[in-house]
């Protein structure tokens, strides 16, 4: 069969209409087995979701026992013991700082609701306040594909066809983008100070009493490609939100649940969120799995109010999903995953150094845990991105799939100025081994010189 007839065989809408995707008929550990013969080794746990790898047989038979014991009930009339176990994991984990968790499907629809009780919040304050409608984002911010989502988003290309549909009250502002937002000669303290008067200045433009909330990734993942924030960039963002009385959200879908070295990226600056939305890396890919985390004085305005929270979905707090998160978080907790996270990040994050480090089109490498990108330029003194019309980072995307390599490399574009740049991102498995991350660093390495040899001859 060639691949024109290939395409017209086929009945499903993939990403994109003139291509289908090679079919992967098994997997184990950190390996996908393709229908070709290739073993694939899956670096980026496909969007960082893989986090105990494939063919885990203690979740998977957590998921079985679940669909032979009950595998859906409708929460407007029953509760589980899955869900129940799930946000007492969860809520504890925090501490009790985060004391409810609202589960749903995919972390599209955890922004969604994160922004809905933001402005619920208000409404149910014993002196409301309705005028809040506004959000206030970064650029050039990922936050998910539903319309709302979307719309705090700040990546242009992404809203672009979108843009007359999209809600008009949220405002962007910079991200904490080191690489590329610091000036010569600033030091990080000045660096964030500017940063938190940009906001503050932001909260003054558009009026501080119409703002709901801020809404930020700890580590920004598709949109800038492993970005970590300054130290004291968050503790700065919050307090401008506590003074002028707006919600502090943080989006930890992609950066979150272990993936940057502890189970919330805020533990490691003791920046609690008024709401934390997770997914991802918590079911690990078993099954369609996110949810909000919700500030115990949110629950207690809304406890004191309405007690109803205005936004419901027939597959909340799935019964089948909730059991995958729950083995996978236990055996994250049971087997010290975390603190494989972080050895082995320290590890990938030395061996990219050493590799990439001096390459003359790699521009920065940056990350936390398991979570690393690989920022791409034409000039490494200038810091010139390539042009768009190249697609430089899927160019190694691609060249990874060949069966020669045989590794994933989740690419993206638009890393500079939502138009231009290319960034490639690394987020292999919890329980990767020293040697797979040998194998990953040389892998992606060879990729990356075949294709910047290539682009150099062209």
């Amino acid at each position: 069969m060639t691949e024109s007839d290939s395409v017209t065989s086929s009945s499903v809408l993939h990403r994109n209409t003139r291509f289908v995707p090679k079919k992967a008929i098994g997997g184990k550990g950190s390996y996908i087995f393709l229908e070709d013969g290739t073993k694939f080794l899956d670096s980026t746990g496909g969007a960082a979701v893989s986090c105990l790898g494939h063919g885990h047989e203690e979740v998977s038979q957590a998921v079985i026992d679940q669909i032979n014991q009950i595998s859906y009930c409708h929460t407007a009339f029953f509760g589980t013991e899955a869900s129940e176990e799930l946000a007492r994991l969860l809520t504890e984990s925090t501490g009790g700082k985060m004391s409810k968790l609202f589960v749903v499907s995919s972390g599209s629809e955890a922004v969604e609701a994160a922004l809905k009780l933001a402005r619920q919040y208000f409404l149910e304050l014993p002196t409301p306040q309705p005028q809040r409608t506004r959000f206030i984002a970064r650029k050039p911010s990922y936050h998910g594909v539903t319309l709302g989502a979307l719309s705090v988003g700040g990546h242009m290309i992404r809203r672009e066809p979108f843009e007359p549909l999209l809600s008009k009250n949220t405002s962007h502002v910079s991200p904490c983008y080191p690489y590329r937002g610091k000036t010569q000669g600033e030091s990080d303290e000045d660096y964030v100070a500017r940063l938190a008067t940009e906001l503050d200045e932001e909260f003054q433009r558009v009026g501080p009493e119409n703002v709901c909330a801020f809404i930020a990734e700890p580590v920004v993942g598709a949109a800038l490609g492993a970005v970590a924030a300054l130290p004291g960039y968050f503790p700065a963002m919050k307090a401008i939100c506590e003074k002028h009385g707006a919600l502090f959200i943080l989006d930890e879908v992609m950066c979150g649940m272990g993936r940057c070295g502890t189970l919330h990226a805020w533990e490691q600056e003791n920046v609690v969120p008024d709401l934390q939305t997770i997914g991802k890396g918590l079911g690990g890919g078993y099954a369609p799995v996110s949810g909000l985390l919700i500030g115990e004085k949110i629950v207690d305005v809304m406890d004191k109010g309405t007690g109803v929270f205005r936004h419901g979905q027939t597959y909340q707090g799935h019964p089948v999903a909730c059991a995958a998160a729950l083995a996978v978080q236990r055996v994250i907790k049971r087997d010290n995953l975390l603190e494989n996270v972080r050895t082995m990040g320290k590890y990938l994050e030395e061996g990219l150094r050493s590799r990439l480090g001096e390459h003359p089109n790699v521009g920065d490498i940056r990350g936390k845990g398991l979570f690393w990108g690989i920022e791409f330029v034409k000039d490494r003194e200038t810091k010139e991105p390539f042009g768009p019309e190249l697609g430089v980072a899927f160019q190694v995307q691609e060249k990874g799939l060949d069966p020669e390599f045989g590794v994933s490399l989740y690419a993206a574009n638009g890393t500079v100025d939502c138009m231009r740049g290319d960034h490639i991102i690394l987020a292999p498995p919890y329980n990767v081994s020293k040697e797979e991350i040998g194998i990953i660093v040389d892998t992606a390495a060879k990729v990356i010189d075949v294709v910047f040899a290539k682009l150099k001859t062209a």
